[in-house]
């Protein structure tokens, strides 16, 4: 009897059910829209940070930044020697970025930390070539001058100037990151894969072999095979390496000793990449190094993530903020106006309800059947709903807007404030701090958000029931024997 009355007066009142389910349907649809986004966001900012110190880093360790009173550091300096007949000058500088560098013995202090399940140590590396020559000038005598004589009151001296001359030099700068192939699971390097050659084995500690980033490599056309120099010393490219997003960590990556012999910065390095035990526990992680190793600054990645900027930024904020407070303001009015709609709607129905209790309904029967009747228009409007954000989600991911992402300087950079300072996430990513990094968006479905768009058709429904529920439970016979005409 309760189904064959609810299937009876749903299609008799499909209109007024289609307005109530409709209204609940907008407002699951936003909220599945809004959610997708925001996961979206999610996973691009991760690629973003994935792509600057790789993946499965939660923190890196830097030097922190000396007082400003100790003064600057020094920066580059070319020093060229110019004989007669040696015009043409060439210097290599390899540097650390930053500037700063830490011990090596730094990375077993860090790995032996509480809660620190794996901890590599990398070197940073910015090289400098210049190349040039210089160009003598040509004496020119003035006119009606001599060259020499001792009767022009000028001594002996020649009388004239030198022309022309100069000097013109080319400057190629490029980054170097030098990796511990014994430990290549964590670090910039894992955030991109080899699509020719091979990658480092474990025993090419301190070989002579390098990985080239694809991009560098179109753009200085090298392939695997083909030597690379690096101040004076030559590399076979054994592989070459496509970041899996955005910009590459570094140029070319060598095994960490060779880096550490073409910098003088033996047993050192600029950034340790941690991973911890427990992703909660990363706060817990943090201050244990900050407290046990001193000198130190931890960075993780919701530090990192806070220095992103750009349109990405923007878009996160846009859906985190303005987004989720406008699906609750929509799902709260479509919650009211389904409870006021069917309150209306029971009031239309007062002589069909008096005259059902007249005939021996219960107020529980009639309230019960009035709640029915909503949780089918909420259940309806979920189906809706869930249709019409499923199908906003992947036009979403189907468009796939481009957003970029750009990161700010963590405590300084290179030749900035802060030696330990993460510049770009780390030392290999300093270059990417300057460059816009493009993602492609996408609105994921979850689980999760299907479940709580379920839920909030069922809660919709029971709203819109109480409010007609308790409407219908106010009723007596009475009210239908006065509106008999």
């Amino acid at each position: 009897m309760f189904f064959t009355y609810l299937r009876r007066e749903l299609r008799r009142r499909r209109k007024a059910a289609l307005v109530v389910a409709s209204g609940l349907a907008l407002g699951i649809a936003l909220v599945i829209v809004v959610n997708s986004v925001s996961s979206g966001m999610q996973q691009a900012q991760g690629k973003v940070l994935e792509s600057l110190y790789g993946l499965g880093t939660d923190m890196t360790v830097t030097k922190a930044a000396p007082p400003p009173s100790e003064g600057g550091r020094t920066g580059p300096r070319f020093n060229f020697d110019a004989q007669d007949g040696d015009e043409t000058q060439s210097s290599d500088i390899v540097m650390p970025q930053g500037f700063e560098t830490l011990a090596s013995s730094t990375v077993d202090k860090v790995a032996d930390q509480s809660g620190v399940s794996s901890a590599v140590g990398g070197l940073s590396l910015s090289v400098l070539k210049v190349d040039g020559e210089f160009k003598p000038g040509e004496f020119k005598p003035r006119e009606g001058g001599g060259a020499s004589g001792g009767g022009g009151g000028g001594g002996g001296a020649p009388q004239g100037e030198v022309r022309g001359g100069g000097a013109a030099f080319d400057v190629n700068s490029y980054t170097v990151y030098g990796t511990d192939t014994a430990q290549q699971d964590l670090g910039p390097l894992t955030s991109s894969k080899i699509t020719d050659g091979r990658s480092f084995r474990t025993t090419e500690t301190d070989a002579k072999v390098a990985v080239v980033d694809s991009a560098y490599a179109k753009e200085k056309k090298y392939k695997v095979g083909d030597e690379v120099t690096v101040k004076g010393t030559k590399f076979e490219i054994v592989g070459i390496a496509t970041a899996d997003s955005g910009d590459a960590a570094a140029n070319l990556y060598i095994p960490l000793k060779r880096a550490q012999t073409l910098s003088d910065s033996k047993e050192k390095v600029t950034t340790v990449y941690v991973q911890a035990d427990d992703s909660q526990q990363i706060d817990t992680v943090k201050s244990a190094i900050q407290n046990n190793i001193p000198g130190t600054t931890v960075t993780t990645s919701a530090d990192l993530a806070d220095t992103v900027s750009g349109s990405l930024s923007t878009a996160s904020d846009l859906a985190t903020n303005v987004g989720k407070w406008l699906s609750i303001a929509v799902l709260v009015a479509a919650f009211v106006v389904a409870g006021l709609l069917t309150m209306s709607a029971v009031g239309r129905r007062v002589q069909e309800f008096g005259t059902l209790k007249a005939l021996g309904w219960k107020s529980g029967r009639v309230t019960r059947q009035v709640v029915g009747e909503a949780m089918v228009n909420g259940l309806v409007g979920g189906v809706l709903g869930i249709a019409v954000g499923v199908a906003g989600a992947y036009a979403l991911t189907a468009v796939s807007p481009s957003l970029t992402a750009q990161l700010g300087a963590m405590g300084g950079g290179p030749g900035g404030g802060g030696g330990g300072a993460m510049r770009a996430g780390g030392g290999p990513a300093g270059k990417a701090a300057d460059k816009a990094v493009e993602i492609a968006l996408t609105a994921p479905i979850s689980a999760a958000t299907i479940a709580l768009a379920v839920g909030l058709a069922v809660t919709g429904g029971l709203i819109a029931g109480a409010f007609g529920g308790w409407r219908a439970s106010r009723l007596r016979p009475a009210d239908a024997l006065r509106r008999v005409e």
